[in-house]
């Protein structure tokens, strides 16, 4: 299926998002959420410094540093010029600015999006609509982001910042979707309603495995803070301590359950059997358990944290749309997918 500018435009936003959440997955696991203490400047330059030596201290917000430190339950007697320059650290600063950068295409390409739909407001009014919405979530979220630089990384803020990134996904997803005269249509020859059925119940529970997972990357991001000079194969020990990483764990094995009845129905009822992106689905659900797998028994690795991170967001994309393209009543094999 041919896509339309305004399919590209709202495909590159999408995918420029999605990008965006892996870097910020970075970003938390390697702890340099901090890297950049002020916003929009970094150490109080638009190009953040390479040496501490580069960083004018006497001219650095010390007063809001303090209070900061103040909201994360640290003494803000302890934040000084001095404190500073010892707690400088290039390679965090520069994956903080990295983070910010990335986050320019994702402003620029749903700008984009919103323009382009402005073609859209007589044929899909619902379009438009939600192109404005995208635009209005990556304004909320870049609102947000300063948020979570003053906040000192509050949980509460972090967890907000993330459930609107999962949102945003959304809305684009359908933006994707719908922006064309003939929006894909899966063929499905029987059980079209037991199919929308199962995927529904597949999206409710990534999104609930998602909302008990950011609180989990909450309860890592405090482990990092606390157990410094701990390895971190000893987090496992602490995280089954908490009911919520145990639920969050167990609880992943529904979603595969569920993902493997939704994938036998499309096996069994779509003529052409499962689509690139319904694999793509059982995929990431079988690589996510096996990441699970990783953190839980083995060690929890950084590089397997913003993989799981990553593919999470790629599941809702790909889950979303599954959904979208049930058709409201099976289709003939004889039928044309897409009409």
């Amino acid at each position: 299926m041919k896509y339309t500018l305004y399919q590209k435009l709202a495909s590159a936003a999408l995918l420029s998002l999605l990008f965006l959440i892996f870097m910020g997955a970075i970003v938390r696991v390697t702890g340099s959420g901090m890297g950049c203490p002020d916003w929009p400047t970094c150490w109080g330059l638009l190009i953040p410094p390479t040496h501490v030596d580069q960083v004018d201290f006497d001219k650095l917000p010390i007063e809001k540093f303090q209070r900061k430190a103040a909201r994360m339950g640290r003494d803000p007697s302890t934040i000084t010029a001095e404190t500073l320059k010892r707690e400088f650290n290039p390679r965090h600063v520069w994956t903080e600015f990295l983070n910010r950068l990335c986050s320019l295409p994702v402003g620029i390409l749903t700008l984009a999006t919103f323009i382009a739909s402005f073609w859209q407001r007589s044929k899909r009014p619902l379009v438009f609509w939600l192109s404005f919405a995208a635009l209005l979530l990556v304004l909320a979220n870049a609102i947000m982001g300063r948020s979570v630089v003053y906040s000192g990384l509050a949980p509460g803020v972090l967890t907000t910042h993330l459930a609107l990134a999962m949102l945003l996904i959304c809305v684009l997803v359908y933006c994707v979707w719908a922006g064309t005269d003939s929006p894909f249509k899966t063929t499905i020859s029987s059980n079209s309603s037991l199919m929308k059925i199962a995927v529904s119940v597949l999206l409710a529970f990534v999104v609930l495995e998602g909302i008990l997972g950011s609180q989990i990357r909450e309860m890592t991001d405090e482990l990092a803070k606390s157990h410094v000079d701990s390895p971190r194969e000893t987090w496992i020990i602490e995280l089954e301590q908490s009911s919520v990483y145990l639920i969050h764990r167990s609880f992943s094995w529904a979603i595969l359950c569920v993902t493997v009845w939704a994938y036998f129905l499309a096996k069994k009822n779509q003529p052409d059997g499962p689509s690139l992106s319904q694999k793509g689905v059982m995929g990431i659900v079988f690589s996510q358990m096996i990441l699970g797998l990783i953190m839980s028994q083995i060690h929890v690795y950084s590089w397997v944290q913003v993989l799981h991170v990553g593919l999470a967001a790629i599941l809702l994309a790909l889950n979303f749309r599954w959904l979208l393209t049930i058709p409201k009543k099976q289709c003939p094999a004889t039928c044309v997918a897409g009409h």
